[in-house]
């Protein structure tokens, strides 16, 4: 029997890597309708998807999440939406990489304690500057809770959302399946994190449709929407120097534009209503 899925809220705004940039976080929000100038929620029924790597590189990481996680509440009062996805940089930290933490984004974490003596021997090896935001991170923390919230793939109407890319053989394992595992991982009941999130080509890190596809990666995205009855997949992960556009006739919708301070990219968010496709430009 086939699937049917929801219909799409009449707008969505989907919304790229942010990496720990605060300013951009608020600017891209603004512009996407869904926030006033104070930073309350005035997008009514809009669903904005965030697709990912709120953290990491800049110093603001805690903030974005946390703003998020606010977000959600307000928009949900107004018949609104916001979803949060998860990223490679979530995962990252979830799994100890700190690798592009700044020294001042481990600061604002310093207030986070272990949940229990078990985790907080797991950390004792760590350099004291990170241990709160271990604590934080470790499945089962904090944090960790936060993200085990956030699908890892996304579907709205005919819209799938991905931070890197999903392909055929992620269909045929389950994408509900691979939420759940991820889900499972980060509250701490599995202790070994599932291979779709740490593989390269796995849904988080795949940038197949996202760097220079050509033929055979369009006939990939082709056969992966098919399976899925969906008409276009949304991605990140993937720096756009020339902003947000389309790969594969429309139907690879790459989003991440370098929006952090980091990269200096432009403020840019994708406005799906209906069939209708909008690149928004602050």
């Amino acid at each position: 029997m086939k699937r049917t899925y929801p219909p799409a809220p009449a707008r969505i705004v989907a919304i790229g890597d942010l990496h720990g940039d605060l300013d951009a976080t608020k600017r891209v929000l603004r512009l996407a309708g869904a926030t006033d100038a104070k930073g309350a929620w005035i997008g009514g029924k809009l669903l904005v998807v965030q697709t990912g790597d709120e953290i990491d590189r800049a110093d603001d990481d805690r903030a974005v999440l946390d703003l998020f996680e606010a977000l959600k509440v307000e928009a949900a009062k107004a018949g609104g939406e916001v979803v949060a996805m998860a990223g490679n940089h979530e995962i990252m930290n979830a799994s100890f990489d700190f690798r592009y933490v700044t020294p001042a984004a481990f600061a604002t974490f310093s207030d986070v304690r272990p949940k229990n003596d078990g985790v907080a021997a797991a950390l004792e090896h760590l350099d004291a500057p990170s241990r709160g935001r271990a604590a934080a991170f470790a499945p089962g923390g904090s944090y960790a809770t936060m993200i085990a919230k956030r699908p890892v793939i996304y579907r709205s109407g005919d819209t799938i959302f991905v931070h890197g890319g999903l392909l055929p053989r992620h269909v045929t394992y389950g994408t509900d399946r691979i939420n759940d595992e991820a889900r499972a991982w980060l509250l701490g009941d599995k202790s070994d994190p599932p291979r779709a999130l740490t593989t390269e080509d796995g849904p988080l890190w795949s940038r197949m449709y996202s760097a220079a596809p050509g033929r055979e990666e369009c006939a990939t995205l082709n056969e992966t929407l098919g399976a899925l009855d969906a008409k276009r997949m949304v991605m990140g992960h993937t720096v756009q120097r020339n902003g947000i556009n389309a790969a594969c006739d429309g139907k690879a919708w790459r989003i991440d534009v370098g929006m952090s301070k980091v990269y200096e990219g432009p403020i840019q968010a994708l406005a799906i209503e209906g069939d209708k496709v909008t690149v928004l430009k602050e």
